[in-house]
């Protein structure tokens, strides 16, 4: 790395980690560092829901998915701003109703603390292992962008995003978030600017060029459950992952009960979805230029390319700043997955255990031991994986084992919101039959069924399955 891009990623690495540790002063318990104290901006809360659910891997995916193909996946991205509507009408009223602290929280009010232990440890696993598995990919573009070796890689990610994550909280993970996407975000327009410059007669001409190829198609109605990319699968299967993802999924929920109020929750969710529209589009359109600039040149991987581009073809200290951009898309995403980890850790699981449910100091004293733990178990399991390969088939699993469980965790809110006859037994029995179907086809079916539509059907068979199990409301005092 040449020494000026090596002196930006350093400087912005370092005041990262000093600003996120200096915005943790002051707190005095669970609510502080877990929940901002409920009196964070809804638009910076926005902002860090989209740089949570935007990975290196999408930073980087994303230009090689319209390099190789069209625009399609612009799809799914409708459907993910359907589901987050829903979710703001449906589920955040009543999250802000209880004052919870975590998601699963509100299942307990209607099933049972074993209900709501169950969900919680469905989520830390599912975490635990996808976010693994992401962090294991983040390390082999951030190795090439930066000669790291891949051990190497994944220890400077987890070491500084454990030290603003433990002593600031999620205030430190929402505000360095908001700027962290601001940050990538400038990097993916930079490279629109340069490829401006870079191909003959600019834009104009990309753009020209991939309308000839038929590269700027977005919309595709043809309706197969093995075509990932359709208007079917994109905003039907993308509502159903946005909603399990945003709506019973802890990494997003916490954010979203830090806001002042529901309102605030609410402008945050939808407007989250507006720009991971935008986001997602810009991110498409660079790819375009990048299939322009280098002619349709075969590459060993969709990832690669975007990566090789920042590495080659920007100018000294734009390279420095792309790396970092790469960077802060990684560590916004284990930051958040960390502080979830932690706060599901603490409330769902120790603090019932160690009667401290309403020891506030208690609760912060474990959420930091929590914070360290799932650091190491995260980080070593990215080793770990290193271990057994690398490639974008890593990629395909991390989705894989999200879209797998989503379904279960959605079926048991909808049981939970919509139905009087489902119990603890029917909605467990009903997400061992969603999460088991779901991974019967993945395994054995994953070319007919493509993965948007696991979400979907997966929450039909749970909640199908935890109706017709039900005995009737009144089980919440089943412990």
């Amino acid at each position: 790395m040449r020494p000026l891009d090596l002196a930006v990623l350093v400087g912005y690495l370092g005041a990262v980690t000093v600003w996120g540790a200096w915005l943790g002063r002051g707190q005095a318990g669970a609510r502080d560092y877990f929940l901002g104290s409920r009196n964070l901006p809804w638009w910076a809360v926005m902002l860090s829901v989209v740089a949570t659910e935007t990975s290196t891997l999408t930073f980087l995916s994303i230009p090689g998915v319209s390099y190789l193909g069209t625009l399609a996946f612009l799809q799914v991205t409708f459907g993910y701003l359907v589901g987050r509507v829903v979710v703001a009408a449906l589920l955040l009223p009543a999250y802000r109703r209880g004052d919870l602290s975590t998601a699963y929280e509100l299942l307990e009010a209607r099933f049972g603390s074993g209900i709501r232990r169950l969900t919680s440890v469905v989520f830390m696993v599912t975490r635990l292992l996808a976010d693994s598995v992401r962090l294991f990919a983040t390390a082999i573009p951030l190795a090439l962008l930066t000669g790291w070796s891949f051990p190497i890689s994944v220890g400077v990610i987890g070491a500084l995003t454990v030290v603003y994550t433990y002593f600031g909280g999620i205030k430190a993970v929402v505000w360095i978030d908001a700027v962290q996407m601001g940050l990538y975000l400038l990097g993916a327009v930079v490279a629109a600017v340069v490829l401006q410059g870079l191909v003959p007669g600019g834009w104009s001409e990309i753009l020209t060029q991939a309308a000839s190829a038929g590269k700027l198609q977005v919309f595709d109605t043809a309706l197969d459950l093995g075509v990932a990319y359709t208007v079917w699968a994109g905003v039907l299967g993308g509502a159903f992952l946005s909603m399990a993802s945003h709506g019973a999924d802890q990494l997003i929920v916490q954010r979203l009960l830090t806001c002042r109020d529901v309102r605030a929750s609410q402008r945050a969710l939808v407007g989250s979805g507006v720009l991971v529209v935008a986001q997602f589009a810009v991110f498409l359109l660079v790819g375009l230029g990048l299939w322009s600039f280098y002619g349709g040149r075969t590459f060993d991987a969709s990832d690669e390319i975007f990566a090789r581009f920042i590495v080659e073809e920007l100018p000294v200290g734009v390279t420095g700043l792309l790396i970092a951009g790469v960077l802060a898309a990684a560590m916004s995403s284990l930051s958040s997955s960390i502080n979830a980890l932690a706060s599901a850790s603490a409330y769902d699981l120790w603090a019932p255990l160690a009667d401290a449910r309403d020891d506030d100091r208690r609760i912060l004293v474990a959420g930091r031991w929590f914070t360290l733990l799932w650091a190491v178990l995260l980080v070593g399991g990215a080793l770990v994986f290193l271990e057994i390969g690398e490639g974008a088939a890593a990629v395909e699993v991390a989705l894989g084992i999200a879209s797998l469980v989503y379904g279960g965790l959605l079926g048991a809110f909808a049981l939970g919101r919509f139905s009087t006859r489902a119990d603890a037994r029917s909605v467990a029995l009903g997400m061992l039959a969603g999460i088991g179907v779901i991974t019967w086809l993945w395994v054995f079916h994953r070319t007919a069924v493509a993965w948007p539509w696991y979400v979907l059907l997966g929450t039909s068979i749970t909640s199908g399955v935890g109706w017709l199990a039900g005995r009737g409301r009144g089980s919440a005092t089943d412990r």
